[in-house]
């Protein structure tokens, strides 16, 4: 009886799961956010929305009030990762703490739910979504519909936040790829 060669069948590759990213265009009076999902190479824009604090809100109340209505986007939409847009240069130094404060209300709300946090710099998120990086406000809104099928333009903060998603699928799609760490904090 001849010797038989048997070959194992071809396994197929584990299929990726879903990637659910909240993104945030952090700012003390107007935080963007968007929940942006990848399944199969189709993205889906499941959330997105600007939180608006008044101006006669103290600067601390804006912070309870981002990390606030995060947490509740993260409850609702469960986000597997959280992409930002990291602190730009300002010329004045008041602006830069300002920033850097509301950004860190959005990083606590994030860390908090334990989600793995990536920033990204605002020429990256523009380059990503528009494809200059020096794309103005609305440009980057006006691609957001366009790319992810929105039924309107979103507000220009929250269509940043949505082009911070794109920016992190984008990344993490290339990271898997080529098998690199990206810039996680």
């Amino acid at each position: 009886m001849a010797a038989r060669i048997v070959t194992p069948a071809a396994t197929p590759a584990a299929p990726v799961a879903p990637e659910r990213v909240l993104a945030i265009d952090p700012a003390l009076r107007k935080t963007g956010w968007a929940v942006v999902e990848s399944a199969g190479g189709t993205l889906n824009a499941i959330a997105w929305g600007v939180i608006i604090n008044k101006p006669n809100l103290l600067p601390s109340g804006c912070l309870v009030a981002i990390r606030e209505q995060l947490s509740d986007a993260i409850r609702q939409h469960a986000p597997t990762v959280c992409a930002i847009e990291s602190t730009i240069f300002v010329q004045s130094y008041k602006t830069a703490i300002v920033l850097g404060t509301a950004r860190g209300a959005c990083l606590i709300a994030a860390a908090e739910h334990g989600l793995p946090i990536y920033e990204y710099a605002p020429r990256e998120i523009k380059q990503a979504a528009v494809g200059r990086g020096g794309a103005q406000k609305d440009q980057v809104a006006f691609m957001m519909r366009s790319m992810l099928r929105l039924r309107e333009t979103p507000d220009p903060d929250a269509a940043d936040a949505l082009a911070a998603a794109i920016t992190h699928l984008q990344n993490s799609s290339a990271a898997r790829a080529t098998e690199k760490e990206m810039r996680r904090i």
